[in-house]
């Protein structure tokens, strides 16, 4: 008996050797960026840390979405939101052939719909338009400089469109600071959608384009099917 014992506790305390000298690197990464965002709120302006705390406070009491100053501010609120958001659980896997890129940016998309109490059909929608505008990416533009220097999933150069959704500073959609970002970029699409009267009950292309005036109108229809299973994905 006592060799059973013995040979037990051995195997325990093994198997616990191992599991520490796993964890060990992560924990290791883990205090490494809360010493980077110590750092990042020690620099911050205030506007832009009162920005992050009503964020914060958005997610976790479930609050309506609250306007804040400058899109400076804005841009803040939606990254924490969107680190927030994230910590509730993984990611799905990406479906419909999209990348993980592409996948984390739909995921944006359909977030910002949720916070705006718009229905799934809006999600899909939004998805559609940027798998048609986009495919999924973040684009800046080589005639918009302030664009090149946003984080980006490439170039594009048609007029002075930017972003998810190739909105377009000189057509008043917004900044190109704003229009770079994919939350701001979203919330502006959901905005101008809910201006379309019964957008609900229009055939998709119809919608996106009544949003979009694209020189193809019917071109977001062929992504109706992936774009929904995309959704389907991220809401379930």
């Amino acid at each position: 008996m006592q060799a059973i014992v013995n040979d037990v506790t051995r195997t325990v305390a093994g198997s616990l050797t191992t599991a520490l000298d796993r964890l060990h690197p992560a924990l290791v990464r883990l205090l490494a960026g809360l010493d980077q965002a110590q750092s990042a709120l020690n620099r911050m302006h205030p506007a832009r840390l009162r920005a992050l705390v009503l964020a914060v406070l958005i997610v976790c009491l479930g609050a309506a979405p609250i306007s804040l100053a400058g899109s400076g501010d804005q841009q803040a609120a939606s990254a924490v939101v969107s680190a927030v958001g994230d910590s509730r659980g993984a990611a799905p896997a990406p479906v419909a052939g999209l990348s993980r890129t592409q996948m984390d940016h739909a995921r944006t998309i359909v977030r910002v719909g949720q916070q705006m109490n718009l229905p799934e059909r809006a999600y899909v929608i939004a998805v559609a338009t940027s798998m048609q505008e986009t495919n999924l990416r973040n684009l800046a533009n080589t005639g918009v400089p302030a664009s090149l220097h946003k984080a980006n999933d490439g170039v594009g150069y048609d007029h002075d469109s930017v972003g998810l959704f190739q909105q377009r500073p000189a057509s008043g959609w917004g900044s190109p600071d704003e229009l770079m970002d994919p939350a701001t970029s979203a919330r502006k699409f959901y905005q101008a959608l809910q201006d379309v009267p019964g957008w609900q009950h229009l055939p998709l292309t119809v919608a996106a384009q009544e949003v979009q005036g694209s020189a193809f109108p019917d071109a977001y229809a062929k992504h109706q099917d992936e774009a929904e299973a995309v959704v389907a994905a991220l809401t379930k």
